[in-house]
């Protein structure tokens, strides 16, 4: 499995890497700093596209928001599961992710305990042959 994180921020990046980890040292991720480098990145790709993309909601440059209308766009991408990812707890912010095509919307966890859990939830529902999607 790969996973697509799109953050600006370089800990939570790590982190996030580190959570994949102990979930399943197997998944593979590879990151991007805003939407408009996410979008790069995976419009280069031929191949390899990721499974799953989690995106922060406030980035520099294209924002979670614009990514995901941006990614929603594109034919070969707009299947891909995304989970946007925030501080924000605001149920405007959920509502406004899911109504762009989000699957899901996780307000960070402040514990990696519960970053862990809440990895995990997503990754559980992806379905087995999702690998087969490009």
């Amino acid at each position: 499995m790969l996973v697509l994180i799109v953050d600006d921020d370089e800990e939570d990046v790590e982190l996030f890497q580190e959570a994949l980890y102990v979930i399943d040292e197997n998944i593979r991720s590879i990151s991007a700093k805003d939407g408009e480098e996410a979008l790069q990145l995976l419009n280069a790709a031929t191949e390899d596209k990721p499974d799953y993309i989690f995106s922060d909601l406030n980035m520099p440059r294209l924002d979670g928001k614009q990514f995901l209308v941006q990614l929603k766009k594109t034919a070969v991408l707009k299947n891909i599961p995304v989970t946007i990812l925030s501080t924000s707890n605001l149920e405007e912010d959920n509502k406004a992710a899911i109504r762009l095509g989000a699957a899901n919307f996780i307000t960070k966890p402040s514990k990696f305990a519960c970053l862990i859990e809440a990895i995990s939830k997503v990754i559980l529902h992806i379905p087995k042959d999702v690998g087969s999607r490009t």
